[in-house]
């Protein structure tokens, strides 16, 4: 069970300081406002999810590591205020990887040299259109070098997945 409530000064100011450190950019304002809402266990007493003031999951927190597990909506901030975070995979092949559940090696295009494996990344077309989110299976070195094997496992791609 869950409380919905709006985030107090400190959990907002806790929530930056998780988003500053996991994205390694000064993009926690844009993915944290002010007038954000949590969702709190109420048997931990912890924040599981980060809620627009529209009531739209921006991120939940992975319990074991405390940091965010964006969802699509989060990521579409993201995209609008940073150039990086991103894996760019070819666009003839977009419409499959939206449908399915990873993205290979050999679909990948180019990818952000900053980026370490288990890292959350924004997938993207060639043209820079948003397709999904997902966390980073390998070291961007081994997505451009290997052929074979998944580099991205998505979790939530636009129109379904």
């Amino acid at each position: 069970m869950y409380i919905i409530r709006r985030a107090t000064p400190e959990e907002v100011k806790k929530l930056r300081y998780i988003a500053n450190y996991q994205f390694r950019e000064e993009v926690a304002h844009y993915l944290i406002p002010e007038d954000i809402y949590v969702k709190i266990s109420r048997n931990t007493g912890r924040v599981r999810e980060v809620l627009s003031d529209e009531g739209i999951r921006i991120a939940s927190i992975r319990a074991s590591t405390y940091t965010f597990n964006l969802s699509l909506y989060g990521a579409s901030i993201l995209h609008k205020v940073t150039k990086k975070l991103r894996v760019v995979i070819a666009s003839e092949v977009a419409e499959d990887v939206v449908k399915g559940s990873s993205v290979f090696s050999r679909h990948v295009m180019s990818v952000d040299e900053d980026l370490r494996a288990g890292d959350e990344v924004l997938v993207v077309d060639e043209c820079d259109n948003l397709l999904c989110v997902g966390r980073l299976v390998l070291s961007p070195y081994e997505v451009m070098f290997f052929t074979r094997g998944v580099a991205v496992k998505l979790r939530e791609c636009r129109g379904g997945s």
